[in-house]
């Protein structure tokens, strides 16, 4: 049998707040209930996004929690490397395209998608006379992918019409995280990724640089994302408030109940994680793409 092996992949552009712990939670009590590894990967391909000391703070937080991983932490902005060898695969094999397009002109030209407006092919033949790039597109050509989540069921997307040929770089030398994602995936032999249902529509294309660069597809689990009273997922636009990692069992406990699995009574730290590594069922989990956050 494979060893199971998942993982969480924070964005350090600010401290963790209840949303991040939904999903820090949810894969960390998956694999450990599964006698499986627990990997942390730290998503700052992007600089302007990253907060400088965000994601020490991360890591501290995940510490504080009991939330112990194995093997080193992977930063995404050191693997420049091995995501050029797979771009330059892609485009060797003439799967990329150089487009020129600005978001106002896609947006003018597009039709709209699963995520927004659905690029339009423009520059799929070739760059218009005097037009200089500013991104790589890789192509779509018709590709229909369908997975079956283990909690949102069956996921179907007809990558062309709802998404289009999509960027995996960028002019500023920034790797799309799509792309990111589907090499370290393969590289750090993850068999199941669960994280929130905001990255659903993300899936296919992930799933569609799989199969175009060989890789393995895991499973996929994508938990209820946590929405304020306005029905805005939590975030830092939506001044989401930070975790207090002093009080760690308090969160842990309201987080369990988030994703509809109760303790008993008043317990510690250690007594609420045994009791979640015991408890733990798949089939327990609310089968909703967002819910409401009720105050504690």
């Amino acid at each position: 049998m494979t060893l199971y092996h998942g993982r969480f992949a924070p964005t350090p552009s600010g401290p963790l707040h209840f949303g991040s712990m939904v999903a820090a939670v949810g894969s960390f009590l998956d694999a450990r209930s599964r006698g499986g590894q627990w990997l942390v990967r730290i998503d700052d391909l992007d600089p302007p996004r990253a907060v400088p000391g965000a994601a020490d703070e991360i890591l501290r937080c995940l510490d504080a929690f009991g939330m112990h991983w194995d093997g080193p932490v992977v930063y995404q902005g050191t693997r420049s490397d091995a995501y050029h060898a797979a771009l330059h695969w892609l485009t060797r094999s003439g799967l990329t395209y150089p487009c020129a397009c600005s978001r106002r002109e896609i947006a003018d030209a597009g039709v709209a998608g699963a995520e927004g407006v659905a690029y339009p092919g423009t520059c799929r033949n070739g760059l218009a006379a005097g037009r200089e790039a500013r991104a790589l597109r890789v192509r779509t050509d018709g590709a229909v992918i369908g997975f079956d989540d283990a909690l949102q069921g069956h996921v179907r997307q007809a990558l062309q019409a709802e998404i289009g040929d999509f960027v995996i770089y960028r002019a500023d030398r920034v790797f799309a995280y799509h792309l990111a994602c589907a090499v370290d995936d393969a590289e750090q032999g993850i068999t199941d990724v669960v994280r929130g249902a905001d990255l659903i529509a993300s899936t296919p294309r992930q799933i569609h640089l799989q199969r175009l660069l060989g890789l393995p597809t895991p499973g996929y689990l994508h938990l209820p994302v946590a929405v304020n009273a306005a029905g805005e997922k939590l975030s830092k636009q939506t001044r989401a408030h930070s975790v207090d990692c002093s009080d760690p069992a308090a969160t842990l406990a309201r987080v369990l109940r988030f994703l509809g699995h109760q303790p008993p009574g008043a317990m510690d730290l250690a007594a609420l994680w045994q009791w979640g590594v015991e408890n733990w069922r798949r089939e327990r989990l609310p089968r909703a793409r967002a819910l409401a956050l009720r105050e504690s």
